[in-house]
């Protein structure tokens, strides 16, 4: 963990040029402001100003201004820009001119969520994700096609498996980063691919999933491919998955935990699948549409999965895709969580069939866009947690 001092000596020590000040939208996309070096001082005192009437879901312009206030322990040095002049990017928060708090501001979303989880229930939240990208070639003007790179399939290997080298350095970029990914291989999909991370809290969590489709785009487009993260790209082939995996500090409240986010499955479900493509792939394989969950159960909203004797239980939330915005989604799990930890609520029985081949009684998701909108605005519980 740094301090604006100390990375102020770093930036001068490592010859750093180019400051990336990031942030992110209402979607989860990530925007930046450029600064030089030497106004990282003022940066880290001040602040600097953007047009929040320009970005996604934040202001109109008539009172538009405000601020991004660099975090200095989320700094990293950009390993594919130049040696001399190094280009490092932190993350930012976002204040009103006066200082306040910006209530959009999703980075603090989730840090006051993982701060109430502790200081009020004496819990922590750690997550770790697995994500699932396709790889498509380029037409001769350098646009995406729907051709994928290669025709492996899950856990092939090279020559079949072309995305073998990517795969190799984007884990080289994040390790460079700061990030430990855990596992990649191919997925079922010609072209899909999939890379995994180790736990971490909800914030480190998230930054590193947000890095890490950064990178793939990067490292993708250097080797003359589009990497494609949308649910459903083709529509005979597998779909593309945010897998979240949940684990509490306090193992005795697991079945509160799974009860309080199955309670809210409903009302999650706009912001975990948040495009008309997302309803494209729930409801197919390894895309659960009922609101259950199962022990090793990969048709259930909720899987628990098989554990060694020495590996904490953990849930893993099967629907989200990752056109989702991954801090609004981890804050909503966790106050989910939270509310099954305060009402002791109780989890249904489980789902031990194969829901994609036989029915159930279950409540199913919303399976479309607009109905899991209405579900979301109806919602006391997501006005009462995202405050907009």
């Amino acid at each position: 963990m740094y301090s604006a001092s100390e990375i102020l000596e770093y930036v001068e020590e490592e010859d750093v040029k180019f400051v990336r000040l990031a942030f992110f939208d209402l979607h989860g996309v990530q925007k930046n402001i450029s600064i030089m070096a030497s106004q990282l001082e003022s940066a880290f005192k001040n602040g600097v100003s953007f047009d929040a009437s320009a970005i996604y879901g934040f202001e109109s312009p008539e009172k538009s201004d405000l601020f991004l206030h660099p975090d200095p322990t989320t700094i990293s040095i950009l390993p594919w820009r130049p040696n001399t002049g190094k280009v490092v990017r932190m993350f930012c928060t976002i204040s009103h001119p006066d200082g306040t708090p910006y209530k959009k501001d999703c980075r603090t979303l989730l840090a006051n969520a993982v701060k109430k989880a502790r200081d009020e229930y004496g819990v922590e939240f750690r997550f770790g994700t697995e994500i699932e990208f396709y790889l498509f070639k380029l037409d001769e003007n350098g646009e995406p096609t729907k051709t994928p790179f290669d025709n492996a399939s899950y856990m092939d290997i090279a020559p079949e498996d072309k995305g073998e080298n990517i795969r190799r350095e984007i884990c080289f970029t994040l390790e460079q980063m700061g990030i430990q990914p855990e596992a990649s291989h191919h997925e079922e999909g010609p072209g899909q691919n999939e890379i995994d991370f180790h736990y971490a809290d909800a914030l480190t969590a998230a930054d590193n999933a947000s890095t890490f489709k950064w990178i793939v785009r990067t490292r993708a487009s250097s080797a003359g491919l589009y990497a494609d993260f949308s649910p459903k790209p083709l529509e005979d082939k597998a779909g593309s998955g945010f897998h979240i995996n949940l684990s509490c500090s306090d193992d005795a409240k697991k079945e509160n935990v799974l009860a309080g986010i199955l309670k809210h499955a409903s009302e999650l479900t706009y912001y975990m699948n948040c495009t008309e493509n997302s309803y494209d792939r729930l409801g197919s394989c390894k895309a659960p549409k009922y609101i259950a969950w199962g022990s090793e159960n990969r048709s259930t909203f909720i899987r628990i999965p098989a554990v060694t004797n020495n590996n904490a239980s953990r849930l893993e939330i099967r629907t989200p895709d990752s056109e989702c915005n991954v801090y609004l989604v981890f804050t909503l799990l966790i106050y989910a969580a939270l509310d099954g930890i305060k009402n002791k609520l109780q989890a249904p029985a489980e789902v031990k069939e194969n829901l994609f081949t036989t029915s159930c009684k279950c409540a199913t998701l919303p399976d479309t866009l607009d109905s899991a909108r209405q579900i979301a605005e109806n919602s006391p519980f997501i006005k009462k947690v995202l405050g907009f």
